[in-house]
């Protein structure tokens, strides 16, 4: 098979739908290629609740035939068992982020067998086989979140509160700001509070205990915001440690996931940053590539015409690393977000 061009399509924003997965085709478009199946990682971030939407409208305005989509909910179980179902009823392509990495053999295993197409977005697989990964680089998220705050902070204990590690995100994210620590900034006591399956309540509970024992914590990069900012923000308020920035005593706050939550914090004071991860982009993409992949089009390593690279991060594994920038109070206004477009 030949590598195709990619061209940029219109992002769309559209109305979520979640549920059990039935033979009803939202919207009502057709591919000639078939049904296409999509697992919703979890139902309970804002940033995956946009994205949920964003993969509505993406699969009518490409015309693709998109089966209700399954929510996980964090569990590779429901998973696995989620795309069997897909699969039992005619799936031809699959959209799934395996938020346990190693894991997702089975799901590409199973996809294989039946003859359909897989895309990963947001993680990436350890292994094959998957037609492509939708996904910014997320070692970069950890050294933009190193950088803001090594360039804010001078000295003193700085703390990641970190995504599950069974995942590739969490463990690049926690990989990049903890290298570029150590590399540039010396003079910064690394901290760590490890949660497992993205949990809010890990989250407090371990910022609870590490603020017992360094009051005078200086900063924190919590690799996702959906699901930790709300439990950061209230930990240290009722500590009495949310002070807006500018005021003695606050606390340099980096996060991961551009939603909007996280803008209006920027702008309150209450946090300093986000990475705005492309949850518009993951759909509108991701939707391409398997409609393309379905149609028989296969990829290869090289640019993009939509500003990004395709690399080929693990034997037979390709990755289109899309971009997601910094925003600060700098930018947080900028229409072209889209956290600010919903």
């Amino acid at each position: 098979m030949k590598s195709v061009k990619l061209r940029p399509m219109t992002a769309a924003k559209g109305m979520l739908l979640a549920g059990a997965m039935t033979l009803a085709a939202i919207g009502g478009a057709r591919a000639e290629s078939g049904k296409v199946a999509v697992d919703l990682t979890t139902l309970t971030s804002p940033f995956w609740t946009s994205y949920n939407k964003y993969i509505i409208e993406e699969a009518k305005a490409q015309g693709v035939e998109l089966l209700e989509p399954f929510n996980s909910e964090f569990d590779t179980a429901k998973q696995i068992t989620g795309v069997q179902n897909a699969l039992a009823l005619g799936a031809k392509g699959i959209i799934f982020s395996p938020f346990e990495s190693a894991a997702a053999g089975n799901v590409l295993k199973a996809a294989e067998k039946a003859g359909a197409k897989v895309v990963a977005v947001d993680v990436a697989p350890d292994n094959g086989p998957v037609a492509i990964v939708v996904r910014a680089n997320n070692v970069a998220y950890g050294e933009k979140a190193c950088k803001f705050i090594g360039d804010n902070v001078k000295e003193g204990a700085v703390l990641q509160i970190m995504g599950d590690q069974a995942s590739i995100n969490g463990r690049d994210r926690g990989n990049g700001f903890r290298d570029c620590v150590t590399k540039n900034y010396p003079n910064l006591k690394q901290l760590e509070v490890p949660t497992k399956a993205w949990s809010g309540e890990d989250a407090a509970a371990g910022l609870d205990a590490i603020l017992n024992s360094n009051p005078d914590l200086k900063a924190i990069y919590m690799h996702a915001g959906g699901v930790f900012l709300a439990p950061t923000l209230q930990t240290l308020k009722r500590k009495g440690l949310l002070k807006p920035a500018g005021e003695a005593g606050h606390i340099i706050i980096v996060s991961n996931d551009g939603i909007p939550q996280e803008f209006d914090a920027i702008r309150k004071g209450e946090i300093d940053a986000t990475v705005s991860q492309p949850a518009d982009l993951y759909a509108k993409y991701g939707i391409m590539y398997l409609k393309q992949a379905m149609e028989g089009k296969t990829f290869a390593p090289g640019p993009t015409d939509h500003d990004s690279n395709i690399v080929e991060v693990r034997p037979g594994v390709l990755e289109d690393q899309l971009a997601a920038p910094l925003v600060t109070k700098e930018n947080v206004d900028d229409k072209s977000f889209w956290g600010n477009q919903l």
